[in-house]
């Protein structure tokens, strides 16, 4: 008989060094190429246009930057598990199986029967913007979304409740800020498995600030430094970072500030990606032009597509163009998740030359066309 909440589990080519193109070399043995913690919850869309208090109905879809993450990762062709806690309750039996049907292995998520799944609302465009985005965006309508994730079974993830070796079973590890905001326990967990060890794999880490987590901006700030200077990757926005750590130097100035992480990719919205290694190396691809459906989701697609891209060893500038091209498939659609373009098609686009790519233009559907349809034709 099983405690009152206690979780239940339920049964159902190498990476390279970052910044290099030589595979780190494991006897895998099956293991999974990439295993991701982190809450995922049921999220709620609108039917229609218009403030929550205005919309009358909602389509269930399912929301979490690691599940979204895994859930590309494996629709690409990757073996991928996501960890996790979710609530004995349907809302967790649903996300489960969500998460499954794309592939992904879910055998280490964790089953709760006192605490619920989380779950989340929010109108239909971007997700509530961060404070310092809000002078600009008065004259325009903020997104609401609004989280019922307090106490859910996922703020209960610590050492003690996860399998820690199951989180290190992988060739890379990835996990994000959002964590470490959960709860103490479940910052305690994040330490756990960036600790330097004898045979750690890769960690990609994703800051992920959000500032409605985070009651205290200066521990933030502490938290996710610390977090992201432990790791091998990171992933970062050059305005979170303006937020999160008072970096406003650019790209070369965040490099500064996190001199430990082999590399970190710094994303700068519409205008590119820069991946900046630690011994000097510096790789800038443009974003490309794309027909926006919705802009959720482009930022766990791009890391997805930039771990792809790694564990094939492919060149820093190619996981940067495979980055781009997932989030370009993200925003095509309109929820967070979206089919990827097959294997194929991404590198025949990763391998253009510079003026192809830089007159590519994508829109909705276009994971679907033609491998040679008319939105590859340059049209500028």
């Amino acid at each position: 008989m099983t405690a009152p909440g206690a979780e239940t589990p339920r049964a159902t080519t190498e990476p390279a060094a970052p910044g290099t193109g030589t595979p780190v070399r494991h006897d895998d043995g099956g293991r999974p190429e990439v295993v991701t913690l982190g809450e995922s919850m049921v999220t709620f869309l609108p039917t229609v246009p218009g403030p929550l208090a205005d919309v009358p109905a909602f389509e269930r879809g399912i929301g979490g930057a690691e599940s979204n993450l895994a859930c590309t990762l494996a629709r690409a062709g990757h073996r991928v598990r996501w960890i996790s806690r979710v609530g004995e309750d349907g809302f967790g039996t649903h996300l489960v199986r969500a998460i499954a049907a794309c592939g992904v292995d879910t055998g280490g998520v964790r089953h709760d029967d006192r605490r619920p799944t989380g779950i989340y609302f929010r109108t239909a465009g971007e997700r509530a913007v961060r404070k310092d985005e809000r002078a600009a965006a008065e004259a325009a309508p903020l997104a609401e979304v609004v989280y019922y994730r307090a106490g859910s079974a996922a703020s209960a993830m610590s050492p003690a409740t996860m399998d820690v070796p199951a989180l290190l079973a992988g060739r890379i590890l990835h996990v994000s800020g959002i964590t470490a905001a959960l709860s103490a326990g479940c910052l305690a967990l994040l330490r756990e498995v960036t600790a330097p060890r004898a045979g750690r794999p890769l960690v990609s880490f994703d800051v992920n600030y959000r500032v409605s987590l985070w009651p205290d901006a200066t521990e933030a700030g502490h938290v996710l430094r610390v977090l992201a200077d432990a790791s091998d990757l990171v992933f970062v926005g050059e305005d979170e970072a303006a937020v999160a750590w008072g970096v406003t130097g650019g790209p070369e100035a965040i490099r500064a500030a996190l001199p430990g992480p082999a590399l970190v990719v710094v994303k700068q919205g519409a205008h590119g990606a820069v991946a900046l290694g630690a011994d000097g190396s510096r790789d800038f691809v443009p974003a490309l032009t794309v027909d926006v459906v919705a802009p959720v989701g482009a930022g766990d697609a791009f890391a997805a597509g930039f771990l792809s891209a790694t564990l094939r060893a492919l060149p820093v500038r190619d996981r940067l163009r495979h980055g781009h091209l997932m989030a370009a498939a993200a925003l095509t659609v309109p929820g967070d998740l979206a089919v990827p373009p097959s294997r194929e098609r991404a590198d025949r686009l990763a391998a253009l030359d510079d003026t192809a790519w830089g007159t590519l233009r994508l829109g909705p559907g276009w994971t679907d066309a033609d491998p040679r349809a008319q939105e590859e034709v340059p049209t500028r």
